[in-house]
């Protein structure tokens, strides 16, 4: 039986499959599954031309909802910042348009569109961590890891939702595939899977506001592949990616509107600066703020909720501009405990990828308000319950796997075996990419939305562990570019 499923089914094939009928299942039959709107719908759905068939009874984090209106004439609303989640809305909307209505809108539409993509990831990655040509035993063992780490609902129920969370998800599946498949020979002068590279980075960069950061941890990743393309023509290609993801990073940043930045700094600061502080307003007034701000300690702004309105004169004229990421980032550095604090409480969500403040399921399917999707969750909490819960750790095991990688890289170099400076070089970029997850995140939006905030942790350490197991299992840890001369 073992022999007929090797020469029928490949271990990519059978990861596709497996992942297609799990995953189908959640989003597409009914009832559907996925995350209910916490508020942060609205910066999505009505610039694309969506908006609540019944705004009076929409269900905010209670119930998702699956039906939404498509405006029929002029759209007035502007965005609130350019996020490349908006080109995965638009074709949503014409497969809607085309197959179903061109007035309601179905959210299993947004999951499709997600859903084709994601498939297209499981399989390069799987392809990407086995051996195409041999088929061994290891590769099908190699395969169903895939499908368990990534068909977890945490993950996919992102996919039936308007959060930016499933661009992510999927752009890390390619960056991550195409990468390790250009370092195996066979694939080195494939073109093809460069551009996939760049795209899938620059998704991962503009589709919101916080990841601008990631360009600088991603152009590390890309050196690794001045070490492949060394030709006359070649060798300029990954300094020009290098300069197009940091300009990408640059302009992600730049384009952020007033009204989104003014959110998150009124968050870093109520969330954030002010959360762990015993009297607030004290250390407001001595960085140079009233301290009647203090006030607003433990605050989270919501569209459809908050203590006071960040558009209100006090805060646009008074809180606001009197500060800004350099000030809070000083404030942490001169307040290294309550900075301390802070991360870990940001650890302690390190792995809480299913978000807990939102319900999975529809109302008319008899479930009750806020309940969870348990389905095909283990591997999410397992690493939630046992993974450590201190940002020491996480810091501790990026600089070990950074310094094993490095030695990893000098051995490729010493032994002409320069592809490898590719694995080298993404692991090392994926370990300054979570540690720099953390700090943006708190500096940026205090502890306000973390399962969210921090979901490139656990989607870099899952592709991190897939990678090292895959080596492992192959006996090719320490020359990754051998397997190929197996």
């Amino acid at each position: 039986m073992i022999e007929q499923l090797r020469r029928r089914v490949s271990p990519p094939l059978l990861a596709c499959l497996l992942a297609a009928a799990i995953v189908g299942y959640l989003l597409f039959i009914t009832p559907i599954n996925g995350y209910a709107d916490n508020g942060d719908f609205a910066r999505v759905i009505y610039i694309n031309g969506i908006y609540p068939l019944d705004p009076k009874n929409y269900q905010y984090t209670t119930y998702l909802t699956q039906h939404y209106g498509l405006f029929q004439y002029y759209n007035e609303h502007v965005a609130m910042l350019f996020s490349s989640q908006g080109l995965f809305v638009k074709m949503a909307i014409g497969l809607n348009k085309l197959f179903y209505s061109r007035t309601v809108f179905d959210l299993r539409f947004m999951g499709l569109v997600y859903y084709g993509f994601y498939l297209g990831g499981i399989y390069l990655l799987t392809l990407a961590l086995t051996d195409r040509t041999k088929r061994q035993l290891v590769d099908y063992v190699i395969a169903l890891l895939v499908v368990f780490v990534f068909a977890d609902s945490s993950l996919t129920l992102y996919f039936n939702s308007f959060f930016a969370e499933s661009v992510m998800i999927i752009a890390m599946m390619y960056i991550t595939a195409t990468l390790l498949l250009i370092m195996k020979k066979q694939f080195t002068r494939r073109w093809s899977l460069l551009v996939g590279y760049f795209l899938a980075a620059v998704a991962l960069i503009t589709v919101k506001q916080q990841n601008a950061p990631l360009a600088l941890s991603l152009v590390v990743v890309t050196v690794g592949l001045g070490f492949v393309y060394r030709d006359k023509l070649a060798r300029w290609v990954a300094p020009l990616i290098c300069l197009a993801l940091l300009g990408t990073g640059l302009a992600t940043y730049v384009m952020i509107t007033d009204q989104f930045s003014n959110i998150n700094s009124y968050q870093s600061m109520t969330r954030g600066v002010l959360l762990k502080e015993a009297d607030p307003g004290n250390s407001l007034e001595k960085g140079g703020l009233s301290r009647q701000y203090g006030l607003l300690k433990g605050d989270i702004y919501t569209q459809t909720y908050a203590a006071t309105s960040v558009k209100s004169k006090n805060i646009t004229a008074d809180f606001i501009p009197q500060y800004n990421f350099a000030w809070i980032l000083k404030y942490y550095l001169t307040h290294h405990q309550q900075f301390d604090e802070m991360l870990d409480v940001a650890a302690r969500d390190g792995y809480l990828v299913q978000i807990k403040a939102v319900g999975d399921f529809t109302k008319d399917s008899g479930a009750k308000p806020h309940q969870q999707v348990q389905y095909f969750t283990l591997f999410g909490a397992i690493m939630k319950a046992f993974f450590p819960k201190k940002f020491a750790f996480y810091l501790t095991l990026c600089v070990v796997l950074a310094i094993i990688y490095t030695i990893i890289f000098v051995i490729g170099i010493k032994s002409n075996e320069t592809e490898a400076a590719i694995k080298a070089f993404m692991m090392i970029g994926y370990a300054t990419m979570i540690i720099g997850t953390f700090i943006t995140a708190v500096v940026g939006d205090g502890d306000a939305d973390l399962a969210k905030h921090l979901l490139i942790v656990p989607l870099a350490l899952n592709l991190m562990f897939l990678q090292i197991i895959a080596d492992v299992l192959h006996h090719n840890f320490w020359h990754p570019a051998r397997e190929e001369q197996q």
